[in-house]
């Protein structure tokens, strides 16, 4: 069952609850057939941006919402042709799961056979055929979660909105069934809007992601743009783990606690990601390092500045040859890798991940090596 996409279009949109603002205006496009993934912490404005998509709330005067070349800012969720899948999935247990998927077609007096060859598909979809007569509460937490899909998009909407539609599941579950949902939002083709505060979910399932935070959009990007090229510490601090480097530069190298790493000159480090785009904010570096210059020109120098870097950007080198040499405070065995917590080698600890079969006991000096390219400057 393929679906039209359709796509969206956030023009200044605000929220404000009981004169507190929640939400700051807003532009946002998705694109048709995309799968948007809104990611960040509790708090940050991301449901609520799911509610003004889905006709659940009103934007403050002057917010508009499009659907394609159709304002459906004034029209209530039941005539804006959105299907919704909530956390908690709002399943009716009194019916079977044949009667779930079927009931947003019942209840607009869809033909009975056309009903059936619609079920009998997304069933078939959803691998739910050989438990099409059974009551839902019989189900697996898995099957739950299909059948609450199937039943959102039965009806044929224009758009799909997830609320979290997997945070209710144990661990295990939740990673088998986000490579499902991947698969399955891709096989549809449907306009897609995924909220998360789950990082892993956000970059397998999202063409591009929203990072917002306290009600504001920190970035706008493809999931590897976001990891690796960050905004800012907002983005960087929320999306994995990440390490600081802190010294002054001099002559090409950031020089540290524990050693000295090849690093671009500052100005030229400083980038930020706006809207999926590199921006290189040098013109208000450039200006603040020429008056240094002239007031004090090793005062450029002695500054002190910061680069960052994920922990699998590190290896381990010969400490007589490494960049940078610290001590094993802490080694964490995960299975397929071994996190590091190495003192030392810069004002703060530092987390660096190795194979899985490296042992080494707390205190062992070690030499770290990071590749130029893996360094982060952060706004």
């Amino acid at each position: 069952m393929k679906l039209a996409p359709v796509p969206i279009t956030l023009s200044n949109c605000a929220k404000t609850f009981r004169g507190t603002r929640v939400l700051e205006p807003l532009d946002l496009q998705i694109g048709a057939g995309e799968t948007l993934v809104l990611l960040g912490p509790s708090g940050c404005g991301k449901t609520t941006t799911l509610r003004l998509i889905a006709g659940l709330e009103a934007p403050d005067a002057g917010g508009r919402v499009r659907f394609g070349d159709d304002d459906v800012t004034a029209l209530p969720i039941e005539r804006r042709a959105v299907g919704m899948v909530f956390q908690h999935y709002a399943l009716f247990p009194n019916l079977t799961v044949r009667g779930n998927i079927g009931y947003g077609l019942k209840i607009r007096r869809v033909p009975a056979h056309e009903t059936r060859r619609r079920v009998d598909e997304l069933l078939a979809m959803m691998r739910l055929t050989g438990h099409a007569d059974q009551p839902v509460d019989r189900l697996s937490g898995g099957q739950r979660q299909r059948v609450a899909l199937a039943r959102a998009i039965a009806p044929q909407p224009r758009v799909l909105l997830l609320d979290e539609p997997l945070t209710a599941l144990d661990a295990r579950l939740r990673d088998a069934l986000r490579g499902e949902m991947n698969a399955l939002l891709r096989e549809l083709g449907i306009t897609t809007v995924y909220v998360t505060h789950d990082q892993a979910e956000a970059m397998e399932l999202g063409d591009r992601i929203v990072v917002m935070s306290h009600g504001r959009i920190e970035q706008i990007g493809a999931p590897r743009e976001i990891y690796y090229r960050p905004a800012n510490r907002t983005v960087a601090q929320f999306i994995g783990t990440l390490n600081r480097l802190a010294g002054t530069w001099r002559d090409g190298m950031l020089t540290t606690r524990g050693g000295a790493v090849p690093a671009p000159p500052p100005h030229t480090a400083a980038r930020a990601v706006r809207n999926g785009c590199a921006e290189t904010h040098q013109a208000t570096y450039e200006t603040a390092h020429e008056t240094m210059h002239k007031a004090a020109p090793e005062a450029v120098h002695e500054q002190t500045h910061e680069l960052f870097f994920r922990p699998e950007a590190a290896w381990l080198a010969d400490p007589s040859n490494a960049q940078l040499r610290g001590t094993v405070e802490h080694a964490a065995f995960l299975g397929e890798r071994t996190r590091l917590t190495i003192r030392d080698a810069a004002p703060d600890a530092l987390i660096v991940d190795v194979a899985g079969r490296v042992e080494l006991a707390r205190g062992t000096a070690v030499g770290i090596s990071i590749a130029q390219d893996a360094l982060i400057a952060l706004s």
